[in-house]
This record gives C-alpha cells, structure tokens and sequence, in this order.
C-alpha cells in the first residue's frame, strides 16, 4: 500500500480510512465513470471535519481551501480488456498522474500541488487509487484566453510571452521524458489576474496528467502527437508564421535556420498531425498557420 496525506488533508479525514474518506467524497463532480470519479470539494463537504470546528491554527484562506479529488475504484477486466484490444493502455489508477507532477515539477514545470495520494490492491481490476491537488482558483486556460482574443486580441508582447513559455515548458516536459497525450491548450492555466495585468513573466500551469507517460526519453511519436496536439489548440490564437517560428526556435534551443534543418522531419510530422485532428474536429481542409473555424463543415 502506498499513503501521503497534507496536514490539511489527513486533518479533513482524520479517523476515517483515506480511501473509504476518498470513495465518499461529496463535491462538485465532474466526472464519473468506469470507477472513477473527478470533483472538486472543500472543508465544508467533509461533514465533521476538525477543520470545520477549528478557531485557531489555520488561516481563514486555509480553513476555505479548494481541492480536486481523482478517485479509482477499480475499472475491471472487461474494462482493461476492451482497452487493450483497441491498442490503448488503460488508465487503472492515480499514481501514474502522481509520477508525471512529479517529473514534470522536478523539470522545472508550473503544476498542481499535491494534496494527498494512495494506492492498495495487488488486482489491477480492483485496485484503489486516489490522488488529491489543490484547486487551481482563479485561472482561466490559454484555450479560454484563445477564445476571447478572437474578439478582443491582446498585446503581441503578451502573444510572445505565452507562446515563449508554452515552448519552453513543451520542451522541459519531453526532455524530462514525460509525454502528455492530452496536450492542448486547454490544460494551460494562467492567472486571471495575470491576464488582466498581462504579465509577462506570468506562471503558466500543467494540469491533467492522467494520461502523461514516463520514462528515460520520449520517443518521436509522442512528441509529434504532443506538439501536434498543441499546434491544433492554437488555431483559436490566430497565430502567424512568425509565432510558429518563435516556438520552434524555443522547443528545440536551436537557431531558426538549424531547427529548420536538423528538426525538419519532426516538425513537420508535428505540423501533419495539428492538421489530421483538425481535419478530423473542422471537417474542413487546414490551412497554414492553423485558424479557428467558426462553422465546422467540409469545404466544397
């Protein structure tokens, strides 16, 4: 068996057995299927906690702190089966989500905060798993921030900066040797703050990785699937050819001139796979650079 719980945490299910306390978590669910479940709760969903009784000890911010609960309760055989007919590796629990923040905090990558984690059960069929991260308050994701610039575009100083540090965090995440699979921006979280104040120097979290891999180096197709991921989530930015090439100098610490040369055929094969998945989303012939498409239909 395997156990970490926060202060806080262990605090909010004291007496209980954490993965008992983790199965019966109320909140906010966001997801719930196959085993799993996905929700954001507070100190407030934990009936009697100590912390609901506390008058000291802890801060008022602390005392209302939000946090996101990812439960596995064992997705059977059936399950695990269907998956590795279809050539998918299923996803059986929470510590492989728990690994990936791990390697991609060690690199040097913005990310959640871990809470508290456990795993028990030798039966991958069965097994119990759950991994609790502090809820990420008042961000909004590059994918939303896409969104609106479409109508309201921001500054290209603030443009650069994030295309800059989602190059730069692209880069830190596959050298670590962890690949995402879910790569989009819409698992890009900034501060609405900074936003606002268009910080430039602004952290940019990494969330969602359930799905990541990791290992001693990425393979090539998994770093064409994650930039290529990544390059179709920009199509809401309305980036330019200049924009491209500032990640590309970036992705790879390279001249513009070597990138394009000694990384031709994985930029490219990054660049073909942007366009399968939004050939695939659009149901429309892509152009380059990449740009949303308003009314998703196959052009004539």
């Amino acid at each position: 068996m395997t156990l970490y719980l926060r202060d806080d945490l262990a605090e909010m299910w004291k007496g209980r057995d954490p993965f008992l306390a983790a199965a019966e978590q109320t909140g906010e669910i966001f997801r719930e299927r196959e085993g799993r479940r996905t929700l954001r709760f507070g100190s407030k969903d934990c009936g009697d906690s100590p912390l609901n009784h506390l008058s000291g000890g802890l801060a008022a911010s602390d005392s209302d702190a939000s946090y996101f609960l990812k439960y596995h309760g064992g997705i059977g055989w059936g399950e695990i089966l269907k998956n590795l007919s279809q050539a998918k590796w299923p996803i059986i629990g929470a510590m492989s989500e728990v690994h990936a923040i791990r390697a991609v905090e060690a690199a040097g990558v913005d990310t959640l905060t871990i809470v508290g984690y456990g795993e028990r059960g030798a039966d991958p069929a069965k097994q119990q798993s759950f991994l609790v991260t502090e809820d990420l308050v008042g961000t909004v994701s590059l994918e939303e921030l896409g969104e609106k610039w479409r109508n309201t575009p921001g500054s290209i100083r603030f443009k650069r900066a994030l295309i800059r540090r989602a190059a730069e965090m692209a880069k830190a995440m596959h050298d670590a040797g962890v690949n995402h699979r879910d790569f989009y921006l819409g698992h890009f979280l900034i501060a609405q703050q900074d936003v606002e104040l268009e910080n430039v120097d602004a952290s940019i979290f990494l969330i969602d990785l359930h799905r990541s891999q990791v290992r001693g180096r990425v393979p090539r197709r998994w770093r064409v699937k994650d930039i290529g991921g990544l390059y179709f989530s920009t199509a809401r930015f309305g980036l330019t050819r200049r924009d491209l090439f500032r990640f590309m100098q970036v992705y790879t610490g390279m001249a513009l001139r070597d990138a394009l040369g000694d990384k031709a055929a994985l930029l490219m094969a990054s660049r073909r796979e942007g366009e399968k998945i939004y050939r695939r989303y659009f149901e429309k012939e892509p152009h380059f650079p990449l740009q949303f498409s308003e009314h998703p239909g196959k052009d004539i």
